[in-house]
């Protein structure tokens, strides 16, 4: 018969969450952590389960401890158990208002409930311990007026206590280690968790650990420091996402030990396993009206986060009403031609308690739509993501949010996906954006448009550009280039905005024809006056900062055989 080891006594919460994780396994219970891992030694378990978080009192060491001490363990699941722990009293004739001068109970419930025993029983002396069966009965046995214990109904049922008071502790949750002998497989929703070895002093060694996740954009979801008992030298837990087998995780786990730490077995892997996250979500699926580049990309991450992702469009097998029926939140990414069409088509289809995410670059005429078509009860948010399918991560990635007044916690909710994975993000109003990527997209788009025209109208040799360019002229070829090697639909799409954008084009050119007269017309003085005009409201930090941008980037046109390629 399969058997789990974990901590008694028979109906404790160790005990519950090992009944929740195989209800048919027999439980062995033990009265200490030791004596959980002594049962591997002794082949008489198929697993342990440990209690390593708690919502309450955060983690508990010991167990991160105990898991790297154990050879040949590790660490393969997870389980969060609901905490309910309640106050009995011994007396069968209780009543509300008697004095109870000690409260017994193990050491973790106590912390647990330390808020409600400090409020309301302050003066009361409080007894951990370890067997809280033997305690029980021994109490019992002898004088017990004034004595209440502190553990679960299931405990206070067996012993026939009477109940005092229940829920002492709310948002209570605790989350149990799973310890096997085999390593768990990747399922693609993973965390592993590592604990160092006692490390030397030097200076920023945290520092240079962390910069390692942060330049791969690796989360971390947990982490403790602590001197090493013994020694006296820091130790630091992490439990970060990610497989460790997966490639980008194990190159980062190897020049930690070996570049940072500079140390062989430096590193001690308590295990991989599936994901488990102590904060609950409000999305469990999200749907895509929309299959191109970038709805694949933004599905395959949100996956990543352990949600479960449908992409519709006009040949797929499930329909975009079929798909809106199962989801939480639907984004409509299509070609920006036909996004208030698509918004007006499917808007109304969402019922209360939905959320719609517009995922495109002109808001003002989608947002009005996606109002004017979704109930009352549909949150509402826009989304411009400033990068591509191409890119590999979101880190140091800018994007538009435009919240509307039905925005709510699921809409929160993907903003908070977008903040994690390192985002800038940028809170617009709708003009406000339509005009900045008017600056931003829709003229840098027209300008390399008509730029190649122009050359084209010249039949100018391509192979003499880069020769007779300076190095700020050689910008706009590039983006020339860089439009032009891409899908020209998408640029199309862009230079056909509507909504305020359009004004920023329609000015750029009126400006272009008064300085060409101007420049005909050898006016040097007036184009003198226009430019200091023009720098006179451009904020100092601004151009310090695009100027040390453009150095940055000279130095690499600069570079030989750079700007003949």
């Amino acid at each position: 018969m399969f058997t789990i080891a974990t901590l008694g006594p028979e109906g404790s919460n160790s005990w519950q969450a090992a009944c929740q994780y195989n209800p048919a396994a027999k439980i062995l219970t033990f009265g200490h952590i030791g004596e959980v891992f002594a049962s591997f030694t002794e082949n008489c378990c198929d697993i342990a389960l440990i209690p390593v978080y708690n919502t309450r009192e955060g983690s508990i060491r010991t167990s991160s401890r105990k898991i790297a001490a154990s050879k040949g363990l590790y660490w393969v699941d997870n389980v969060v158990l609901p905490i309910h722990v309640s106050l009995f009293s011994f007396q069968a004739d209780f009543k509300q208002g008697d004095e109870i001068h000690t409260i017994i109970g193990r050491a973790s419930v106590l912390r647990q409930s330390r808020d409600f025993l400090d409020s309301v029983y302050p003066d009361a002396t409080q007894m951990a311990v370890h067997d809280i069966d033997s305690t029980i009965n021994q109490t019992g046995s002898g004088q017990s007026k004034g004595f209440a214990v502190i553990d679960t109904e299931e405990v206070g049922r067996r012993h026939a206590l009477t109940l005092v008071k229940r829920e002492l502790a709310s948002h209570n949750r605790t989350r149990f280690a799973v310890v096997a002998r085999h390593p768990a497989v990747k399922t693609g929703y993973d965390a592993t968790a590592v604990i160092t070895i006692p490390l030397k002093d030097r200076v920023g060694l945290l520092v240079d650990i962390l910069n390692e996740f942060t330049c791969r954009g690796i989360n971390i979801i947990d982490m403790q420091s602590e001197n090493d008992v013994k020694t006296q030298k820091l130790q630091i837990y992490l439990e970060f996402e990610g497989h460790k087998e997966e490639p980008l995780i194990a190159e980062m786990l190897r020049t930690i030990e070996e570049a940072v730490i500079q140390e062989k077995n430096s590193l001690n892997i308590l295990g991989s396993f599936p994901r488990v996250d102590m904060r609950e979500k409000n999305i469990k699926a999200i749907g895509f009206i929309g299959t191109g580049a970038m709805s694949h990309w933004f599905a395959e991450r949100l996956r990543g986060e352990g949600y479960r992702t449908l992409l519709t469009g006009r040949t797929t097998t499930i329909t975009p009403v079929e798909m809106i029926a199962r989801v939480d939140v639907v984004v409509i990414c299509v070609p920006i031609s036909v996004t208030t069409e698509t918004i007006r088509q499917y808007a109304p289809k969402l019922h209360d308690g939905q959320a719609l995410i517009i995922l495109a670059g002109e808001s003002e005429h989608n947002i009005e739509a996606a109002l004017t078509f979704s109930g009352e009860g549909v949150e509402v948010m826009f989304i411009h993501n400033l990068w591509g399918p191409q890119s590999a991560t979101m880190k140091d990635k800018h994007a538009a949010v435009v919240h509307t007044s039905k925005a709510g916690a699921l809409c929160n909710e993907i903003e908070a996906f977008l903040y994690k994975h390192g985002v800038d993000i940028y809170q617009d109003t709708p003009r406000k954006h339509d005009l900045l990527m008017g600056v931003g997209q829709k003229l840098p788009t027209t300008i390399s448009v008509a730029l190649a025209k122009t050359f084209k109208d010249h039949n100018l040799d391509y192979k003499d550009i880069a020769s007779h360019s300076t190095l700020t002229s050689l910008y706009g070829i590039l983006a020339m280039a860089r439009i032009h090697n891409q899908n020209p639909r998408t640029y199309a799409e862009i230079m056909a905005t509507g909504g305020e954008g359009k004004k920023i084009v329609r000015s750029f050119a009126e400006n272009i024809l008064k300085l060409m007269d101007l420049a005909e017309d050898s006016q040097i003085s007036a184009l003198c006056e226009v430019m200091e005009e023009n720098r006179s409201v451009m904020p100092a930090a601004f151009l310090e900062a695009r100027m040390s941008e453009a150095k940055a980037v000279d130095e690499i046109l600069s570079r030989p055989g750079i700007r003949k390629a």
